[in-house]
Formats: C-alpha cells, structure tokens, sequence
C-alpha cells in the first residue's frame, strides 16, 4: 500500500478509536457501530499493535493432537488462521466465533479456502460446539468481553479433559502482584485501562488472576509492544496457555 494511502487507512482507524465505541445499544449494535467504519483497514492497523498473538498460537498448535477440535472466541476477521500455516491442515474443525458482522464479513474470504473452518456469529459467554474440544482460545477478545468471567467460564466448560485454554490480550498487573509476575508502575496501571476504555477494552488485573485460578498447570510470559504512533511509551500485554487438569 502507497505511503499516503496508508496514512490515510491509519487515520481513518485513529478517528473510529478517537470517537469511541458507541454506547447505549446492546453489546453486539455497539461492537458493529464501532467496526464496521474500520473493518476494511482492522488487521493491517492492528498488525503492529496486537503482538504475540504468532506466539500463543505456536504455542498452542504445539501441543495440539492430531486432527483437533478449536475454538477461537472472538475471532473477528479470522486473520489468526493465517499464524497456524500448513498446521491448519490437520485440524478436524475450527470455529470462529464474534458478534459483529463487520469483521466476520472481513473472515469470510479467510475461510473460504479452508473447509474444516466455521464462522459463527455468536456471544462467546453463551454458544457451545456440539461436542467438547481440544483447543479454545481468546485473541485480544477477552479485554472486550463485558462479562469476561462468563466468557472463560464457557471456554472452560467447552474443552475435553486435559484440553487447552490459551489467552493473549492487554493488560495491566496489580498493585501487587503474586511473586515472580511483573509489577507495572502507578502510571501504567491507571493510564492504559483509562487509554482503552475509551473503546470498549477493559483492562483488569482479575483477569490474569482468574485464568491462573483456573488453570493452574500453565505457561505465562509477560511482555510490552510498540504503540502506532506513540513512540515513547510501551503497552503491557500477556500470553497464556493453560491445560485443563485431567488426561492429557
């Protein structure tokens, strides 16, 4: 894309974020008000913004059984199939679940070439498979989740004993935080739930807490990326895999 085009794709996006989600309707009429003016220029955007999602999912498929079972919550244009590659290959179903028509419209070219992938729209705290799964996750969905404990709490009950729950998403910790896990400074912990909130993301340190609680056999890596556009400070974001407890 030609340097002023581009420019221009990121302002438009910037203006949407400026405005803010809409507020007043349900979650779904305000997550569609929100993307539907950006969903054209939503991944090349959020490409240098929403970081280590490449991560957790190599993380995940790494650890996936043949001929798996996935759900990804909130999977909104489907751009993470593209980090599974040639693994996508040997998955029995995967179902990209959202809310908002826009993006999945944006999913729908994505999955076109790829039989076994399902796109549903649907809230991530209520719909279930038909059968439980191998693999759900949650990329830079659950911070948009308003009820976030029902949404994990249905990711949980999705998976088959010793499946796999993985999150990526923004953060910030808490004031004091469990031993071994970051501790983020004043500033941050009040600035980016503040600088997110603005659009419907809802940073909260209960959530890293809750997936901890609730899958104690886990890997955690915490990190900071690059804003667009602002160069000098850096956001707070978490990749997390857990398994639930029972046969592997």
């Amino acid at each position: 894309m030609p340097r002023l085009e581009a420019l221009r794709s990121d302002f438009g996006v910037l203006r949407a974020m400026l405005r803010g989600i809409p507020q007043g309707g349900s979650h779904a009429q305000n997550l569609q008000g929100f993307y539907s003016a950006q969903a054209d220029d939503y991944d090349r955007f959020r490409e240098r913004l929403l970081r280590g999602r490449e991560q957790l999912i190599a993380r995940l498929a790494a650890q996936l059984p043949p001929q798996a079972r996935i759900v990804e919550l909130g999977g909104g244009t489907g751009r993470n199939l593209d980090f599974f590659g040639e693994r996508l290959g040997d998955v029995a179903s995967f179902d990209l679940v959202d809310l908002c028509p826009a993006l999945l419209e944006r999913a729908r070219a994505r999955i076109a070439r790829h039989p076994q992938v399902r796109m549903i729209e649907a809230d991530a705290t209520t719909w279930r498979p038909d059968a439980p799964v191998d693999c759900v996750y949650f990329s830079y969905s659950l911070t948009m989740i308003p009820d976030w404990r029902a949404a994990l709490a249905n990711a949980f009950a999705m998976l088959k004993p010793g499946g796999l729950l993985g999150v990526v998403d923004f953060y910030t910790s808490a004031a004091r935080p469990d031993p071994g896990l970051v501790h983020h400074n004043a500033f941050t912990r009040r600035f980016w739930p503040r600088w997110f909130g603005h659009d419907g993301v809802r940073l909260d340190p209960a959530h890293l807490a809750a997936l901890r609680e609730l899958l104690p056999r886990h890997e955690l890596s915490e990190h900071r990326a690059a804003v667009p556009y602002l160069p000098l400070i850096r956001v707070p974001y978490y990749v997390f895999a857990g398994r639930r407890l029972g046969a592997k």
